[in-house]
């Protein structure tokens, strides 16, 4: 009998993964995690490996991790203008969504099972969700992904890139979270908030 597991990871990895036993475990993981500029699609098998990881990565580490510990792996994206997008691993507590998430910003990690609605989720995010000029950048977010739908490509341990899961993110449909004249009234961040955003931000 082989030593894995229907998902991929060794005894040891699984033992480690339930370790971190709920939403608020495997955020604190990610934040200890040091945060990489690497053009990288690593699996999450691999990110526990290194021990790094990007904002793509860390979504996929965490659907991993929720999955691991009960939770159905689901993912959304964020999308951005001028900006890159962000995905987030998604869960529900009570009927209620929180995420878990890593990023290069202070602000678009972690959030509590407290929000009513996907929309008011992605929403929780915009206000600290900003580019290099200071512009607030996020438009649209996605409809949740079960990442099931890649277990066929082993997506959980593979060894190859698993830029897959981004591609099919480009497909799918997305909800805008404001109007094009909302937009064009949008005003920069200010100077204190911008650097509160930008904390312990990792530089090439």
């Amino acid at each position: 009998m082989s030593s894995y597991s229907i998902w991929g990871f060794a005894p040891a990895e699984l033992r480690n993964l339930r370790s971190l036993k709920d939403p608020h475990g495997i955020q604190r993981l990610l934040n200890d995690m040091p945060y990489h500029l690497r053009d990288t699609a690593w699996s999450p098998r691999r990110v526990l490996r290194e021990n790094t990881s990007h904002c793509y990565e860390g979504a996929l580490f965490a659907a991993a991790a929720l999955r691991v510990n009960g939770y159905p792996p689901l993912i959304i994206d964020l999308e951005a203008e001028h900006d890159t997008d962000h995905v987030v691993a998604v869960y529900r507590v009570d009927g209620y969504w929180g995420a878990v998430a890593k990023s290069n910003y202070t602000g678009c990690r972690y959030r509590e099972p407290v929000y009513r609605s996907l929309r008011e989720l992605a929403l929780s995010y915009f206000e600290v969700y900003f580019n290099l000029r200071g512009e607030r950048t996020l438009r649209t977010f996605s409809r949740p992904v079960h990442m099931r739908r890649f277990d066929h490509l082993n997506w959980m341990a593979t060894e190859k890139p698993v830029w897959f899961v981004a591609e099919y993110l480009l497909t799918i449909s997305h909800t805008p979270l404001i109007s094009q004249a909302q937009a064009k009234r949008l005003h920069r961040l200010d100077g204190r908030s911008f650097r509160a955003g930008c904390l312990d931000r990792a530089e090439k």
